[in-house]
Order: C-alpha cells, then structure tokens, then sequence
C-alpha cells in the first residue's frame, strides 16, 4: 500500500515542501529511505521503528521504501521522523482504507524519540513561512508551539506519536500554538554617557549607525574601543517587521530561536579571534549560518582585529560587499543574509603603545608593518569610518563634564534613518553605506569648492576610487544628521577625517 505524507524541509533559510511517500510491499523485511537524505534523515529508520512500536502500533515486517520528493533536493535534519512515521502507519491501514482528510490537509513536522514522544526541532519558523497564505495545517512538537505561533499559518501542537495518530484518526483533538507571551525589550544598560572624552569617536559612531557605516578603531589599550562598542547598539533604531522576520529565520535555522517569538533587538555579535573561517561566513558538511549571517541587521564587533586569520579576514569581502554569502556544496549552493555593520577595533602595532603619550612603543618598524598587513587594503577600502583613538590623560578626564546620553545621540540618528529612508522608497533595510553608483549621482552631488578636497584626498593620500565613494556616502550621512538638503563642503572636509587612520597630519593641506 502507498502513503503520501506532506512535510517540510530548509534550503538555506527558506523552506520547501516535500512529500514522503511511503511503500509497502509483500517480501523480506527491508527498509530503505530514498530521495536524497543526510546522515540524521537515515538514521530515523531506527528512531521510527522504536517510536511507532512504543506508541502500541505493530512494526510491519515487509519491505518498506521511503521516498522524498522532490528527489533532486537535498534533505536535512531529524524534523521528517514523524511524517515518516506517519506514512508507515497510514500505509498499513492503521487509519483505515481510505486515507483520512485531516492526513491529506495538513503539513507534520517534528523528532521523535524512542518512546514516541516529539521533541522539538530547528528552523520550524522558516519551513512554515513557505506555507503562508495556504489553508493548511501544520502539527509540530510542543516545544516548538510558540514559535510556529509566530508564523500566520494555523498550527497545532502535539506531545508524541500517539496523540497525532488519535488526531488523524478523529479520536482526540489537538491544541493551537499560542504565542509566547512577548516580553518587555530592556534598555542597554550601558550609556554612551559614562565614557568621558573621546569625542571624536563618539561623532563617527553616531554617523555610523545613522548611515549603516562600518567602522575600524585604532587606538591603545585602555583608549576606550571596547567601551565604546559595548554602548554602540544604544544609537541603533528597533527592527521593522521585515527586518525581525529575517533575522528571527536566521536564529531559528541555527538553533538559537529566542523562546517563541520574533527577535526584535538588533543581533550584536562578538566571536573570539581564533574563530575559524568556516565559522565566520558559514559553511559545514550541512550548511549553517556563520557570524556574518547571525549579525544580519545588526552589529559583528570584531576586537584585535588583526588576530583574527588571514582567510577570516579576507573572507569578509563577500559579505561587506554583497551583503549575503554563498555557501557552495557539491549538490547545492545556498545564500544567507548578511547585511551587518562591522565594527572593528585594533591596536596601532603588537605592543599597543605606538604614538602613546607617555608609554613607550616596544615594536620594530618591520613589527609594525606586519601587523598592520594582516589587514588588507581591500578590507579597508571596505570599511567607511577609519577612527583614530588617542589614551584620555587623567587631568584630562577628571575636567571632563558627563558625556552627551544615548537616546540623545539615538534621536539624531533615528530622525536621519527616517529621511533616508524617504530617499530610498519606504525601505527600512536602506541606509547611506548602501547607495549604488546611480544613487550616489543623484543623492551626493559636490558641492563648490568640494571637488578640490577629493583632490587632495586621492594625489596626496593614495586614496582609491572606492575610498571617494565612501567619502561622499558619509558626506550624505553627515548632511543627514543636520537635517542639511545638500551636501556642503563642511560635511566633505569632516568625512575626509574618518579615512585617514594615522595620516592626520596631511589634514593641513586641505
């Protein structure tokens, strides 16, 4: 007898349906699922058998082929036992002849363990976005009720094996997935307000998250990079729904779906620096989203950049560039999001002290070049904002009144999202950093006298074509900030600072 089971299954973080199709036929016992499967699909052969035995059903004996269809594409992950299950037990007739119509309406999802129960999988919120807009219904373990609620589809929960069949069969009902109960976002704690001095930094972060810039501190250990970066994510606005629904996909594809409910704090990452490449943009035998892609609509603070693998480094270029990475396979490329502002901080040389007022550097000249060669000029042609910190002396910051307070500096920087925004049609995941070179005709043109400081900036400085692009899409963003229609010659001069790492001297020439 044949079965026909609906289901789901991920490509990247996008679901597609599938259909497990479940055959039994007379002769010696065997069991084979076919159709593309990876290690966990095959090994739910022994998890079903346990599972449908335990729940008080009989095992066939006979010939049993499982296939997946569409058979091209690959399938992932423990979430198909209970379709397989399911069609084992609608293929003996354990729902009788006929196959029953909530069997045929609905969609199933979940693991089971050995004594029939569900538990709960990874990236049901994405699988069930596929089916948005169908009249369909989707069973799923428990553990997985608040976020399936998520999604818009009509979903019901279930405990194990036992209590579907009792659905299926019309003996026992199931219950709807309700939404968790969303709790309140918490303010950050930390305030731009505690960090005394440094005001130069503080300006090219506010442009930063204003014009979704990236962003490299250079200073001394103890200058206040890291400090700085903590507070960074108290300028950035809430994420629209579009927004939240990607980045909650990403979450839940990896496993880190945050208790049933949509992500609505804007990631901010911060892997270690031994970090692997693999793990950084993504990759595996079975394709997962690395750091880059979890940063989506957020921030990825790289600290001691320099220390991080040269392959890690450079494979960053894809994804500030393209704002997504490809992760190939031999059967299968798959794309992830990865639209993040990279936040990066170093040291000026391997001691730290380079430039210190008062501590001596330790370090060759030959010691230094090598370690600021660890990153590349293309990866900084990539990053907007080059900010140079100097150690704040403690005459200095016992003067020094109260910094300026986040939501201030967070209002500005809302008010220039919103004009942006109205720039580029209505489209919140748009900034400045963004524009293309069509954009940048229309939205920055020079003003009077601007043209002679791009000169200066590219036959003195050695700066790239790239670099001009990024001096006038922070020169947008700066007039932005002042609510200014047009870019004035100000605005240009004060971007030109934000490129030159250590070269401020040449400043005098402009």
């Amino acid at each position: 007898m044949l079965a026909k089971i609906s289901t789901l299954a991920l490509k990247g973080i996008d679901g597609f349906a599938v259909s497990a199709e479940v055959y039994i036929a007379s002769g010696l016992p065997a069991y084979a699922i076919v159709g593309l499967p990876d290690a966990a699909v095959k090994e739910a052969k022994e998890r079903v058998v346990a599972a449908v035995r335990n729940s008080g059903f009989d095992f066939p004996l006979k010939r049993i082929t499982v296939n997946l269809a569409p058979a091209e594409k690959k399938k992932a992950g423990t979430h198909l036992d209970l379709p397989i299950a399911l069609g084992v037990l609608a293929a003996c007739g354990k729902f009788g002849k006929k196959p029953a119509a909530r069997l045929e309406d609905s969609f199933f999802i979940g693991e089971l363990a050995l004594d029939g129960s569900l538990r709960p999988v990874a990236g049901v919120l994405p699988m069930l976005l596929a089916l948005k807009g169908l009249k369909k219904n989707v069973v799923v373990p428990d553990g997985n009720a608040a976020e399936a609620a998520v999604s818009g589809v009509n979903c019901l929960a279930a405990s194990d094996l036992k209590q579907v069949a009792a659905w299926i069969s019309g003996k026992g009902e199931l219950n709807a997935c309700c939404p968790a109960a969303v709790p309140e976002v918490a303010g950050f704690v930390q305030d731009f307000s505690e960090v005394k001095g440094q005001a130069f930094a503080k300006r090219a972060l506010e442009i930063a998250a204003a014009g979704f810039h990236n962003v490299i501190m250079v200073g001394p250990p103890g200058s206040g990079k890291s400090m700085l970066a903590k507070r960074f994510g108290a300028l950035l606005p809430a994420m629209g729904l579009d927004e939240s629904i990607e980045t909650t996909k990403l979450y839940s594809v990896s496993g880190l779906a945050c208790a049933g409910r949509l992500v609505r704090e804007r990631p901010f990452r911060e892997p270690h620096h031994t970090i692997s490449d693999a793990a950084l943009i993504g990759g595996g035998s079975i394709p997962r989203p690395g750091e880059v892609s979890l940063a989506h609509n957020g921030v990825l603070f790289l600290d001691e950049f320099p220390e991080f693998s040269r392959p890690a480094i450079e494979a960053l270029r894809e994804p500030l560039e393209a704002c997504k990475v490809t992760v190939s396979r031999v059967r299968e490329s798959v794309v992830y999001p990865a639209r993040f502002l990279l936040l990066a901080a170093m040291n000026p040389c391997p001691c730290g002290y380079l430039g210190h007022p008062v501590r001596e550097c330790a370090c060759t000249p030959l010691q230094v070049h090598k370690y600021r060669a660890k990153v590349s000029g293309p990866i900084l042609d990539r990053i907007d904002l080059h900010v140079q910190l100097s150690p704040v002396q403690y005459a200095d910051w016992e003067a020094l009144p109260k910094g300026e307070p986040s939501a201030a500096i967070s209002a500005r920087v809302i008010k220039a999202i919103k004009i942006q925004c109205a720039r580029f049609g209505g489209r919140e995941d748009r900034g400045n950093a963004s524009m293309s070179a069509g954009e940048l005709r229309r939205h920055c043109a020079l003003p009077e006298g601007a043209s002679a400081v791009l000169e200066v900036a590219m036959n003195k400085l050695g700066f790239s074509a790239r670099s001009l692009d990024k001096i006038l899409k922070i020169s947008r963003t700066i007039a932005d900030l002042e609510g200014a229609a047009a870019i004035k010659r100000e605005h240009v001069i004060e971007a030109v600072q934000y490129r030159l790492l250590d070269k401020s001297e040449a400043l005098a020439d402009i």
